[in-house]
């Protein structure tokens, strides 16, 4: 069976859509990739507890929670998180000072008959806090040094290295880990502002384009998305969507260092074809995400983007994004890129044919 479908009664169809008039509504995910969706406010009645609840849940992530701050609140911890530990071991070492008598000790060099200094000249707190810093630094303890008798000092001594010790392992790993992370390696990718719909090989295809812009290269570029649909008022449907490369299909791109353009066929089995070519949709968002491994270490990074219905253009492809210059050499026109678009019109007539295997074809 063979349908005859004017692709402009298409277009016509779809700019009449009342997603047009529909009130704007908040993105499920910006356009930088971060997910605008925030968690209901707890109760008034329920407050205290669900916020002890939401500290517990971020205590037992603790790692994921210190990666993820941004890098003025990781210094501010770092900074706090020591400071806090020296004055911590400054009360404990001014305590056992105090208890154990060595304040009211004149000369710490010349001690009464019978009394062992715990600390050589701690007599403030002053002098307290310098030894606790001097001893988490190990920077020398000069006049000031623990006594072999007193074993009170030496527990002590040997808690703040340890504690000290786990301390500058969790934030020496925090800064390592914030700093190697992939999401900073996929912030140098870059999708179209927009999407097009227009002809590619014969088939009405919306397209999408994405550029790195470092000269490091990514291996095994491939594309995918979601597509959020309200339904019924409020519910979310999602379903997924591939989209492929130019000659490539459905295969990963194995060298990603120059703008790539990627395909959705639009046929009547693309769940975006009622939201585009029908106009029966309500409001929908085009999640997209590209995955991509790193040359020199091999680790796994996603850039997201999304796209709203007014974020779609018809009639359109995408200008051609490299050339060459005076001497031969590829250059990348990033402001082809950024403009995307000029108006090409689709064929007048789009012929979707059900082929026997139950596949449509735009042709």
């Amino acid at each position: 069976m063979t349908t005859k479908t004017n692709s402009n009664d298409l277009v016509g169809k779809a700019s009449s859509s009342p997603l047009l008039s529909s009130p704007t509504r908040q993105r499920l995910v910006t356009k930088d990739g971060h997910c605008a969706l925030r968690p209901p406010p707890a109760p008034p009645g329920l407050w205290p507890w669900a916020s002890a609840r939401a500290w517990l849940l971020t205590l037992h992530d603790l790692w994921g929670a210190v990666v993820g701050l941004r890098w003025r609140w990781v210094l501010l911890a770092f900074c706090a998180s020591f400071l806090a530990h020296w004055l911590l071991f400054a009360c404990l070492w001014y305590l056992l000072a105090h208890l154990n008598g060595d304040l009211a000790v004149q000369d710490h060099d010349a001690p009464p008959v019978g009394h062992v200094v715990c600390v050589k000249h701690i007599t403030s707190f002053t002098a307290a806090f310098s030894f606790s810093l001097e001893t988490q630094l190990t920077i020398g303890y000069g006049t000031m040094f623990p006594s072999g008798d007193c074993p009170s000092a030496i527990a002590l001594l040997a808690v703040q290295m340890l504690l000290g010790l786990m301390l500058e392992a969790f934030i020496t790993g925090a800064f390592v880990a914030k700093i190697s992370r992939p999401q900073k390696r996929a912030g140098a990718i870059k999708f179209s502002p927009q999407a097009v719909v227009g002809q590619h090989q014969g088939q009405t295809c919306l397209m999408l384009r994405a550029t790195n812009m470092l000269q490091r290269p990514l291996m095994n570029v491939k594309v995918s998305a979601v597509l959020y649909e309200e339904c019924e008022g409020q519910a979310l449907h999602q379903t997924s969507l591939d989209f492929q490369l130019d000659r490539l299909g459905h295969r990963p791109c194995p060298f990603f260092i120059f703008p790539l353009t990627f395909y959705h066929p639009l046929d009547r089995h693309s769940p975006l074809y009622p939201a585009l070519c029908d106009g029966s949709s309500g409001h929908f968002e085009l999640v997209v995400f590209l995955s991509a491994s790193q040359e020199g270490t091999g680790d796994t990074c996603q850039k997201r983007t999304s796209y709203l219905r007014q974020e779609i253009h018809f009639d359109r492809r995408f200008l051609p994004a490299t050339g060459l210059d005076t001497r031969g050499r590829y250059k990348v026109n990033t402001q082809h890129f950024d403009t995307a678009h000029s108006r090409e019109p689709l064929a007048k007539d789009c012929v979707v044919q059900i082929n026997g295997d139950g596949s449509d074809r735009m042709e």
